[in-house]
């Protein structure tokens, strides 16, 4: 069984409620069909009777809830909850209405914060910042969270590296910005990813261009003080530190570069040490590898809320609304 077909096994055992909001675009409706005709998950449309009639026009949507964010019964409980978590930043009952109708997302955010949704894909035709704004501003991050960063569940195939060819790779999606604090909070979020999507134990590297101090410049300076940090805040992880990619998941190479390691040659979470490492090497695995890179999957969120590429399949959409059910199972 394949890793998508366990994490849609896990969904189906305890179903969550997940958001669309995304009724513009045909790919929603397409995967909505596969989601409900397997079973993945109680799924909330949000869109005018209209949109979802054009837009749904051929696809079976037996069994949705739809939501219209014109006439809906429960949308004066939503403006309220609006207005009394963003009144100190001047959102009135008019401005909260105004934007939940031009901006679904804003709605599917305070359906969960109202317990009326479990967790929310969109992306498929909005941006990153578009998607993760309104989770922050409404949402907000799990308690001690700092940041959210975003991470891939890559799947290689014929590879005996990682946890039988399944890593996870962060952050890819998120922060431009790192420091050393950040890059620590993102291996300790990754863990709890891998734990919970994999169910093995997660061994964590913090990687760099540098081996164990094989070089000096700030950027390695950045990476071990992250380690430390780690080690220090969450000493039950098996993390280790700074290392080359080759050192973290050959053990023939971590052998010689970093003898005695718990993690080194054996690693299956790839904390990149900034955003444009994350991003151009989860592609070159995808690509070159032809790896399934599920996500990106945003955490530290406190509701699972999870993000699209505006070039995605409605494959894709069918797997990340799977993983955040089992996201949402895990909150």
């Amino acid at each position: 069984m394949s890793f998508i077909d366990e994490i849609k096994a896990k969904a189906k055992a305890d179903k969550k409620r997940i958001v669309l909001p995304e009724t513009m675009d045909k790919r929603t409706f397409e995967a909505a069909e596969k989601i409900l005709k397997e079973g993945i998950a109680d799924l909330i449309l949000i869109g005018t009777p209209e949109a979802i009639a054009e837009n749904g026009k051929g696809f079976d949507l037996t069994g949705a809830t739809i939501v219209d964010p014109f006439n809906d019964p429960n949308k004066q409980k939503y403006i309220d909850k609006f207005v009394e978590l963003r009144a100190k930043k001047g959102v009135t009952p008019e401005s909260a209405k105004e934007q939940m109708e031009k901006d679904y997302m804003y709605y599917a955010c305070l359906m969960c914060k109202c317990g009326d949704a479990d967790g929310v894909v969109s992306g498929a035709c909005h941006s990153t910042g578009n998607t993760i704004r309104p989770a922050l501003q409404l949402l907000k991050t799990k308690k001690g969270v700092r940041s959210v960063s975003g991470f891939f569940l890559m799947e290689v195939p014929n590879c005996t590296m990682g946890e039988h060819g399944l890593f996870v790779f962060a952050d890819c999606a998120v922060n431009v910005d790192f420091d050393s604090a950040k890059l620590a909070e993102i291996a300790a979020l990754s863990a709890e990813s891998f734990r919970n999507f994999v169910g093995a134990e997660p061994k964590v590297a913090m990687l760099s261009y540098s081996t164990k101090g094989s070089a000096k410049h700030d950027d390695v300076t950045k990476v071990a003080d992250a380690v430390k940090i780690a080690h220090e805040q969450y000493p039950d992880i098996k993390l280790d530190g700074e290392l080359q990619l080759d050192a973290a998941i050959v053990p023939e190479v971590a052998a010689l570069k970093a003898p005695g390691s718990e993690v080194a040659g054996h690693a299956n979470t790839l904390v990149f040490p900034s955003l444009e490492a994350g991003n151009i090497g989860y592609k070159l695995v995808q690509r070159l590898a032809k790896a399934n890179a599920y996500g990106p999957v945003l955490q530290g969120l406190a509701y699972p809320v999870n993000d699209l590429s505006r070039g995605c399949y409605a494959d894709d959409i069918v797997g990340v609304v799977a993983m955040t059910a089992v996201q949402a199972q895990m909150a």
